[in-house]
């Protein structure tokens, strides 16, 4: 479902700078050549990093604020390089952590800024440092073992028709843990007539569709209420979920590949409209059961395993959101 819904945390910005909805992104918009660098082999307190320092980036100011950033203008710097500008003075980040960063993207030719977060406090919460994310992120590399507060800078060689090579200044503001599964109060007064949902011991739901047909309106029904934050209309929901259709055939799974899923369920949101509006509302622990009608889900068009105008049936962990 990954194919149908969105496909990652990580989106590339096409002109001036690569950015996510609410903050920034660590992945260039190309793979533009590394050849022009300004940077030097160096070791940082986290040892397992192997990236190239930026060097001649300094920057001055209170840990836990926007930091003043100074080099020496034009520069160049290549992708997957980094520098530690102001180390913190709070706990140390951990592998597993989700971390939440305010940034500062500034252009390396004349040092102006591109883009900030600090002045209306938008919080990039994506940030996961996860297994597979570890290894396929190679600057989250540069976050584990720094501490809170930390000001830490990336280097962003970007070669579109702009040309506007970059450092992505973070300042690592908290961190937390996402759950592993729903972990809230199961709901005693579940109607009869739905689809019946059990739980393996590792929390990845089986169904029973107890009859279940096509539904001409959506059905949202909270399995296991959760005691954590709701889910607005501009947040970012973090989940593990499993879809069938009617038939009981399983069409995707998180689970089985162990992995989370980031529904943005804001307006721009790329996905199904059954996601959004059986999510919003649902707090962070919970567990839903989606019965999706085809004008929420894929319509009269085949998407992969799905055939055209089919009811959607989803079991849908929260684990966290931002």
């Amino acid at each position: 479902m990954r194919t149908h819904i969105f496909s990652s945390t990580l989106r590339s910005l096409a002109a001036v700078v690569c950015v996510m909805a609410m903050g920034f992104s660590l992945t260039a918009c190309s793979n533009g050549s590394d050849s022009n660098s300004s940077s030097s082999e160096s070791s940082s307190s986290n040892s397992s990093v192997k990236m190239n320092q930026i060097a001649g980036v300094t920057a001055t100011g209170k840990l836990g604020e926007k930091p003043t950033v100074s080099f020496k203008t034009p520069m160049t710097v290549q992708n997957n390089t980094y520098a530690v500008l102001q180390e913190g003075d709070g706990d140390t980040v951990e592998k597993g952590d989700r971390v939440c960063a305010q940034g500062i993207a500034i252009n390396v030719k004349d040092g102006s800024e591109l883009m900030s977060t600090w002045e209306e406090n938008t919080l990039e919460c994506s940030i996961l440092l996860s297994d597979s994310n570890l290894e396929s992120i190679e600057p989250y590399t540069a976050i584990v073992g720094q501490k809170l507060n930390t000001s830490i800078a990336f280097g962003i060689n970007d070669s579109n028709s702009s040309g506007t090579s970059y450092i992505l200044v973070y300042t690592l503001i908290s961190k937390s843990k996402d759950l592993t599964r729903a972990t809230g109060e199961a709901v005693a007064d579940v109607p009869e007539n739905l689809p019946k949902v059990t739980l393996g011991e590792d929390g990845k739901p089986s169904i029973d569709m107890n009859g279940q047909g096509s539904v001409d309106e959506q059905i949202t029904q909270t399995l296991i209420k959760g005691a954590g934050a709701e889910i607005t209309d501009s947040s970012t929901a973090v989940v593990k979920y499993t879809g069938w259709l009617t038939d009981g055939t399983q069409f995707d799974s998180s689970w089985d590949q162990n992995t989370t899923f980031d529904a943005d369920v804001s307006s721009s949101g790329q996905i199904i409209q059954g996601w959004k509006d059986g999510l919003i509302g649902q707090t962070v622990g919970s567990q839903v059961l989606l019965v999706i009608p085809p004008d929420k889900g894929y319509g009269d068009t085949d998407s992969g395993s799905i055939p055209a105008n089919s009811t959607l049936v989803f079991v849908v962990d929260i684990l966290a959101s931002y």
